[in-house]
């Protein structure tokens, strides 16, 4: 069967653009390497996805993390459903009206503040030192049903199984309603051309080579996984500098607090001229003893409930390369001078809070982008030098980020699926 559209990737990006297309009529087809099998919340499950060394997970030579989601809804999986809107204006100056696409999925989508009853302890606690150390911390816009969310609950960076966490496999599924097929377990290995033109794509599915082909073709495999398709279709660099938002998560406890179950990034607050930006991060018990042991703190292992920590996120430098069979980075000295304040900025919030015993986490990320930027590597409409041939994901993001990406892609998705 030929397709009208081949989708590579069912993130944000991909379903985006898969239900937009299906909608309209339009012949879709979705190739997605991880499996779709239903999201069950257990930390299995989740290693599964991204802990999986050298396809959900890449270890870089300074020993920090990169983590991505391998599964149907991608990262948006996995991530805390924070929705930061897209900076319109730095689009506007690249061609790109993305003020129709944002107004549509906020019309469509959860995406609001949580209720009161729905910040946990931990993240009320900090968001008061925040607002005592005189900083401008809010509620973060979650893309989360508070109807179904549950209090008490830590299963938010595991999957959430009860549905109350909006991921990209409810685009995907509404997709597959208007007709789109999914081919979960697939592995895209390259970009047919013929004449110049993307006529389909190549890929492995339970040890056999396939073909297929479509009108066109969009890659949406993320910021690592689009360029080292592109590359191995001979279409591309062997290897591209990245950007990935990196982390570290500042910690300190409390004595009156027996939490360290709820919803993480309630609240926060950017600075984006600095380039940082701030909220609380309850993690799993065992993701924060992970963190503490990997930092020598034995004697916090047992203090995760009574334990406020607070992510600090900054805008990195595009650096280090993601090739054929890795994706290394280190931090840059420009890096390191923005964790040094952020840190600072969250030992000051901790101290506000009441918390002692405090420490920090070693670095670590999971946006890596900029790969196959708007301006450079597709044009405006997101297509590649190769027409038929598009790319939808964290890649084309056009400079360093330092904020949730999801919405920008949905937007981006919504919009090019339109076009198509």
């Amino acid at each position: 069967m030929r397709y009208d559209a081949i989708i590579v990737g069912s993130g944000p990006g991909g379903s985006s653009v898969a239900r937009e297309a299906s909608r309209r009529g339009l012949r879709v087809l979705v190739l997605e390497r991880g499996s779709s099998a239903p999201i069950t919340g257990t930390l299995t499950q989740m290693a599964s996805m991204a802990a999986v060394p050298g396809k959900g997970a890449f270890f870089h030579r300074d020993a920090s993390l990169l983590v991505r989601g391998l599964t149907a809804g991608g990262s948006s999986t996995l991530n805390f459903a924070t929705a930061s809107t897209p900076p319109l204006a730095r689009f506007a100056a690249l061609g790109i009206d993305l003020g129709p696409a944002l107004a549509e999925c906020r019309a469509e989508l959860p995406m609001s503040p949580l209720p009161d009853e729905l910040i946990g302890p931990l993240a009320s606690r900090i968001m008061q030192g925040a607002r005592a150390a005189g900083l401008p911390w809010q509620k973060l816009d979650k893309m989360i049903r508070p109807q179904i969310c549950r209090t008490g609950c830590w299963r938010c960076v595991y999957g959430c199984p009860f549905g109350a966490k909006w991921t990209a496999r409810d685009l995907l599924d509404e997709a597959l309603r208007h007709g789109a097929q999914l081919r979960d377990e697939t592995r895209a290995t390259r970009v047919l051309v013929e004449n110049g033109r993307a006529v389909g794509v190549e890929f492995v599915r339970s040890g056999t080579l396939h073909e297929v082909r479509a009108d066109v073709v969009v890659l949406a495999g993320g910021g690592i996984g689009s360029p080292r398709l592109l590359h191995d279709s001979g279409l591309g660099p062997r290897s591209v500098p990245f950007f990935s938002d990196p982390v570290v998560a500042v910690m300190g406890s409390v004595d009156d607090i027996d939490g360290g179950a709820e919803v993480p990034m309630a609240a926060g607050m950017a600075m984006p001229e600095q380039g940082l930006s701030f909220s609380d991060l309850t993690l799993p018990k065992p993701m924060y003893q992970a963190f503490a042991m990997q930092v020598g703190r034995l004697d916090r292992l047992l203090a995760h409930g009574r334990t406020l920590s607070i992510m600090v996120k900054i805008r990195d430098e595009a650096s280090g390369r993601t090739g054929p069979r890795w994706a290394d980075k280190t931090l840059q000295p420009s890096d390191k001078r923005k964790f040094t304040e952020g840190i600072a900025i969250a030992r000051r919030v901790l101290e506000a809070a009441g918390a002692r015993h405090v420490f920090k986490s070693w670095h670590f990320a999971a946006h890596p982008g900029g790969t196959i930027p708007i301006g450079a590597g597709v044009d405006a409409d997101l297509q590649t030098p190769t027409p038929g041939l598009y790319v939808c994901d964290a890649s084309v993001l056009p400079a360093p980020w330092g904020l949730p990406p999801t919405l920008t892609l949905l937007c981006l998705g919504k919009r090019l699926g339109q076009m198509l």
